[in-house]
């Protein structure tokens, strides 16, 4: 939990704190998700680099590295005036950022991999999760009180950089696991991550595994927007802090913890779906309520508990899926395609709003989400009764 909450702060940094402050400077919905959506390019790719975290450093060695760069990224995006003329730079920078922060989650998952047996593969999803939910919304959030309370434009981004780097502490309780066996030559070491990755997408658990995170299936991609649409519900600075940062950090880390108890209780990918289904009753509720700042805070609230559910069992299903070897190119290749739903749904929420309205962002990413769950659940059987029919 401690050691992935580097990357929960820089997403939350760009989605909450930068949000906010470009949708005060009077940047519409759709440019903040261009923005969100230019930070999850790298994790939608990572899959193609994870083999370099594989083969090369240690897994210590490549967290500490990150968190600095993580570190520096979030100091570097502080101090860029956050109005529309500055969204190039600032895309660019949080690109940066957010690439690091990818070698830092490959170190994490492998650790995690490597240390978690399978029984309390849920667990372990539900605690890791945690952090990165917890991270985003805690950090965000006072990022964003921070930047409502003083005139330092580069605090926010520097405080939350001094987060990550007090983050290493925890490698001292961390022990490294032993490189896996590998051929001596580097095409040689490459094809065995490769046969290795193979292994699992070829297998039916591994292809359902990798289907379900790809589909739009519990994405929370709303999350990334609460900041820049807060003004429909007429929910100011204060509020959105605290419901999108701390409240709705704890509410997420919590429902995390609850998700990743039940995922080692059941199906784990079933229950994948069955957050994801309530996830979409909940944006139809959303959609339907009041626009008051006391139904924002309500809602987003459910929402963050919701998506703490759905991403305890993203990780509970892919642990279960990838076993050990070259853990963090198997853990990325999944984290990867579930990155694409979340970016491509950032996008379409974002011109939902600004065509139709928040009613229409909410019923679209509902709609995207049911056909995703139909899809899923159809593929399921047609696959059993190939299976069984061998």
């Amino acid at each position: 939990m401690v050691l992935i909450i580097p990357f929960g702060l820089v997403t939350g940094f760009i989605s909450v704190t930068l949000g906010y402050l470009l949708g005060k400077a009077g940047v519409n919905a759709e440019g903040v998700a261009a923005l969100v959506a230019v930070s999850f390019i790298p994790q939608t790719w990572k899959f193609l680099w994870a083999p370099v975290a594989d083969l090369t450093l240690t897994r210590r060695r490549w967290y500490a590295l990150s968190a600095v760069l993580c570190a520096l990224g979030l100091a570097a995006l502080g101090t860029i005036a956050p109005v529309a003329a500055s969204l190039p730079l600032m895309s660019a920078v949080a690109f940066a950022a957010s690439l690091a922060t990818t070698f830092l989650a490959m170190s994490v998952e492998s650790l995690m991999a490597y240390g978690t047996p399978d029984e309390e593969r849920g667990r372990a999803g539900g605690w890791f999760q945690a952090g990165n939910l917890g991270g985003f919304g805690i950090g965000g959030g006072a990022a964003l009180w921070i930047a409502e309370h003083s005139s330092q434009a580069w605090l926010p981004g520097a405080t939350l950089g001094a987060v990550c780097l007090a983050c290493c502490a925890g490698l001292w309780f961390i022990t490294e696991p032993q490189k896996f066996e590998r051929p001596a030559s580097v095409l040689g070491s490459v094809g065995q991550v490769l046969r290795d990755l193979w292994s699992v997408v070829r297998s039916r658990g591994g292809f359902l595994a990798l289907l379900i995170c790809f589909l739009p299936i519990g994405t929370g991609a709303a999350t990334n927007l609460w900041a820049a649409i807060a003004a429909d519900w007429r929910a100011p600075a204060n509020t959105v802090a605290l419901v999108t940062g701390a409240l709705g950090g704890v509410a997420s880390a919590a429902g995390c913890l609850v998700g990743g108890y039940w995922c080692d209780r059941m199906n784990r990918k079933k229950a994948y779906w069955l957050f994801g289904l309530a996830q979409a009753a909940c944006a139809v509720a959303m959609a339907l309520s009041p626009r008051t700042e006391w139904m924002y805070i309500a809602y987003v609230m459910l929402y963050a508990f919701i998506s703490g559910l759905t991403y305890a069992a993203f990780s509970a299903v892919v642990l279960e899926a990838i076993g050990h070897g070259a853990a963090a190119t198997k853990y990325n290749l999944f984290a990867s395609l579930s990155n694409m739903p979340i970016a491509y749904m950032t996008l379409m929420d974002g011109w939902a709003h600004t065509r139709w309205g928040v009613s229409a962002m909410m019923g679209v990413e509902a709609a995207m989400c049911v056909a995703g769950i139909v899809f899923f659940i159809g593929m399921q059987l047609a696959l059993r009764e190939r299976h069984g029919a061998r």
